[in-house]
């Protein structure tokens, strides 16, 4: 998983390995949502995880539809006035973390291409995987 430089992002640069996660235990998972009227959100702009470590990996992404991880803590949710609002809460059930809560990382690995560096990031627990990755700049999570 070691960063070349033809791979980094050229807005985000490498952020973090996020190999660091291997051997850590998932204990909670915050998402933030965009909230426009009575529409349900389609989905989360950002996820944290939170580990065994005390350690908060926000994954989402950039405005050039690389997929960000860095070490950071969940923002507080913002309104937005006519555009809608932001809301960061915890989240359980509706993620495909879920079903990992209280599991340890097995396993990392991540996929890049030369023009936007990140495109996904496979997280493996003991009992399946996670992968997140970018779709026209939508983060999007699903289990496997």
């Amino acid at each position: 998983m070691e960063s070349k430089k033809g791979n980094e992002c050229p807005l985000h640069g490498a952020s973090v390995r996020p190999d660091y996660l291997v051997g850590r235990r998932l204990e909670h998972v915050v998402a933030s949502s965009h909230l426009y009227d009575s529409e349900t959100p389609s989905g989360p702009l950002d996820v944290w995880l939170i580990d065994s470590e005390g350690g908060a990996t926000r994954i989402t992404t950039g405005s050039d539809w690389c997929l960000i991880v860095e070490a950071a803590d969940p923002y507080a949710g913002y309104d937005m006035a006519e555009s809608g609002r932001v809301e960061v809460a915890p989240v359980s059930g509706e993620t495909p973390f879920a079903e990992h809560l209280g599991e340890t990382v097995l396993a990392v690995s991540e996929e890049r291409v030369p023009a936007n560096g990140r495109i996904s990031l496979e997280i493996t627990f003991d009992s399946g995987r996670v992968r997140c990755e970018t779709c026209s700049g939508n983060l999007r999570l699903s289990s496997k």
